[in-house]
């Protein structure tokens, strides 16, 4: 019997998903499906997929690089899963639309869906930037200006990297934790994080071989080893260590130590991807420690779901169950 490192389970699938607005994305080996609630009793599915990496470029199915197709394929499916959930979501009145003002229907009329394709590619680079600089130049300047006040930040020995290194990492933990706590606390985010709750709680129920009804789906675990947050976090932890071989300043130029972690962002997702696999596949010390921190932080990017949300998920699942079991990673 095969565990994963939060439940002990009979099986562990290749099917993973994310949630959506009032939805959830299921990903199996042969499909991928869009579930959206769309009415008392109603549930909107379509299939989605994308041309991967992995099927234009065969280095993209071997061990570091996986994890970098994985991670850019995933976005990309997100992104065209989301835009689906919320078109229907709004079509069925589960979430409002804002009336559009007078200068937003001007815009519309004189400039149509260009302005809107050019906005999107602005906001895209500025969210780009934006993330680049909270994540790698900020914690970079902070630790420098401190080494000012603290002695031991001082000078670019070992003991400077090891501390710039942890300083750095630490930061860009809480700055991502903040960041989740802040959206936690918005309705329309509480109700996609009870989605993700649902979307691995089914992933736990089909794993236990146990019939997909929602009185099983209700008591499994919504803390799953293979989930999106725990990558996340366990990037930032890889970075840390990556962190410990670059010099506080290469060079004797300061800037160019986050442009050269920026650089390594392939072997940090490369070596993310694989522990996360690690953890999915076995339980053991070992993998316990490495998962921890990510089953902490989905106390926060998960939530019990309510029965209406177990029933999209428990739809999502079964049209992506192959019924070869190609799925199935280990017994």
């Amino acid at each position: 019997m095969a565990k994963s490192c939060c439940k002990q389970t009979k099986k562990i699938t290749s099917i993973g998903g994310s949630a959506l607005i009032e939805g959830i994305m299921m990903r199996g080996p042969k499909r991928t499906t869009v579930c959206v609630r769309t009415g008392e009793k109603e549930i909107y599915s379509e299939d989605i997929s994308i041309n991967t990496l992995a099927s234009k470029c065969k280095l993209f199915k071997l061990p570091f690089f996986r994890g970098i197709a994985g991670l850019v394929d995933s976005m990309r499916l997100s992104y065209k899963s989301l835009m689906l959930s919320a078109d229907k979501a709004i079509e069925a009145g589960e979430i409002e639309e804002e009336e559009p003002s007078k200068f937003e229907k001007w815009i519309d009329e004189k400039f149509g869906d260009k302005l809107v394709k050019i906005l999107m590619v602005f906001a895209s680079i500025l969210g780009v930037a934006l993330a680049v600089g909270l994540f790698f130049f900020l914690p970079s300047f902070l630790f420098d200006l401190s080494a000012n006040f603290v002695p031991v930040f001082k000078g670019e020995g070992e003991t400077a990297v090891f501390w710039k290194s942890v300083f750095e990492g630490v930061l860009k933990i809480v700055l991502f934790l903040l960041y989740i706590v802040v959206c936690s606390q918005m309705t329309e985010m509480k109700r996609v994080f009870m989605y993700h709750g649902a979307e691995h709680k089914t992933i736990f129920c089909y794993e236990s071989d146990e019939e997909l009804t929602v009185e099983n789906v209700k008591k499994q675990s919504r803390f799953h080893p293979r989930c999106g947050t725990s990558f996340m976090v366990l990037m930032l932890i890889v970075g840390i260590v990556i962190g410990l071989f670059i010099p506080v300043a290469p060079f004797g130029i300061g800037f160019l130590r986050p442009v050269i972690k920026i650089l390594l962002l392939p072997l940090t997702c490369g070596i993310g991807y694989e522990l996360i696999k690690i953890c999915g596949k076995h339980d053991n010390a070992l993998t316990r420690i490495i998962a921890a921190p990510g089953l902490w932080a989905q106390r926060i990017t998960t939530k019990e779901p309510d029965d209406k949300m177990i029933e999209v998920a428990i739809e999502a699942i079964k049209a992506v169950i192959p019924e070869d079991g190609s799925d199935i990673v280990s017994k």
